[in-house]
């Protein structure tokens, strides 16, 4: 096959579109050549990501923010050297290139060795009361309300079995016998389903001191009312990659303050900044633990996801952020609501 060829980009063309490439693709990587097709470097999603938290414009050229150094292999490399290769220096793609440095092709360690299912937990947080959707919520819990043809819960629970995940923990309160009459033990939908019952409020991060997990593996955690693209995948090879006992996902946002903003030294007039954009990095409601990071929550108290995060730097473990970029929706308000029904068929259908 030659995927390869759809992620061979010009150094030139702006990070956003290079972005919609790698996104569009399977492979996870673009390929920067110059007009001779000559490999000049790489660019995946985690250089992207790395950009952005350093403040790089999605306007900028490829060629700022692209791996000028990346491993190769030529195409007399056997399989089995590419794959420990691949191993020694935690690599999923490899581009192939010939004599003259020009790209011939891309070796992919999914391609190589099939991948089996993910083990690792998933934990749906479920049990919010949803007050801010006002009559919608009254009758329903906000992870069953609609979105398009399908509840929010269904929606996140299939776009996370896309990723191999299905392994299924849903902390549930607020209407908790409807969440699980919906979804039962997940085995309509291929999956196993289990669920942490809060028989009081436990705040954003308390349920997780009820989980029973005694796997080793790094457990995602999500909010239920959530709608995101993000790539999973991405996500837990970051983790893995930063060796990190968490990874919190965040989202740029942006506030513009309403005045003219006066700066002064002393009594003197400095200069008049009129309406300013600040941009803040903020939580996504998406996170990665290790098993470790369990043990720092109360069982059966209320206990919010920022105290969690507290303690973990209190100890000094180790936490690292990973931005999102693709499409993410939090179904707070009702026009938060309207706007996921708006963009449902495009992004989910």
């Amino acid at each position: 096959m030659n995927r390869w060829k759809e992620v061979l980009i010009n150094p030139t063309i702006p990070v956003l579109k290079a972005i919609e490439i790698i996104d569009a693709s399977s492979l996870q990587i673009a390929l920067v050549v110059d007009e001779n097709n000559r490999l000049m470097g790489t660019l995946t999603d985690g250089d992207v990501r790395r950009a952005i938290l350093k403040g790089i414009s999605l306007n900028d050229p490829v060629q700022s923010i692209m791996f000028r150094e990346p491993t190769v292999v030529s195409i007399v490399e056997s399989r089995d050297s590419i794959l420990a290769l691949m191993k020694d220096r935690q690599l999923r793609q490899i581009p192939v290139l010939d004599e003259d440095r020009c790209v011939i092709g891309l070796e992919v360690w999914d391609d190589l060795i099939k991948t089996t299912k993910r083990d690792n937990l998933v934990v749906l947080m479920a049990g919010g009361l949803g007050t801010r959707l006002g009559p919608l919520t009254k009758e329903c819990p906000k992870p069953l309300l609609k979105i398009g043809n399908k509840a929010v819960l269904e929606t996140i629970i299939d776009n996370c079995k896309e990723y191999g995940f299905h392994r299924f923990a849903i902390s549930i309160n607020y209407k908790a016998e409807m969440v699980q009459n919906h979804c039962g033990d997940g085995s309509r939908w291929g999956v196993e389903i289990s669920y942490v019952h809060e028989n009081k409020r436990l705040g954003t991060a308390g349920a997780l001191g009820l989980l029973q997990e005694t796997s080793d593996h790094p457990i995602l955690v999500m909010n239920a009312d959530l709608l995101t693209k993000v790539n999973f995948q991405h996500l837990l090879d970051f983790h893995s990659d930063q060796k990190s006992a968490a990874t919190m996902c965040v989202r740029e946002y942006d506030f513009q303050v309403p005045y003219g903003v006066v700066k002064i030294d002393r009594e003197k007039l400095i200069e008049i900044e009129e309406k300013p954009i600040h941009s803040f990095f903020v939580s996504a409601g998406i996170y990665v633990f290790t098993h470790d990071v369990l043990r720092l929550v109360p069982r059966n108290e209320y206990f919010d996801m920022p105290s969690l995060f507290e303690k973990m730097l209190e100890q000094k473990m180790e936490i690292t952020v990973f931005p999102i970029h693709e499409y993410w929706l939090d179904i707070g308000k009702l026009d938060d609501f309207e706007r996921a029904n708006g963009d449902y068929e495009e992004v989910f259908s």
